[in-house]
């Protein structure tokens, strides 16, 4: 039976690369991101409560 070897390119490894320079249109802190996670979780609890 034959021996089958994948091999990776040398140069990526697999590996993908993203450009490091791209700059968002919103940015957002830790802080707001959890907030607003919070307040979502608080009406969909408030909904299920009243409706």
């Amino acid at each position: 039976m034959a021996q089958t070897t994948n091999t990776m390119p040398v140069g990526f490894g697999g590996l993908t690369r993203y450009n490091e320079e791209y700059d968002s249109k919103f940015k957002f802190g830790p802080g707001v991101v959890v907030g607003m996670i919070i307040v979502v979780i608080l009406l969909v609890v408030g909904l299920n409560i009243f409706f």
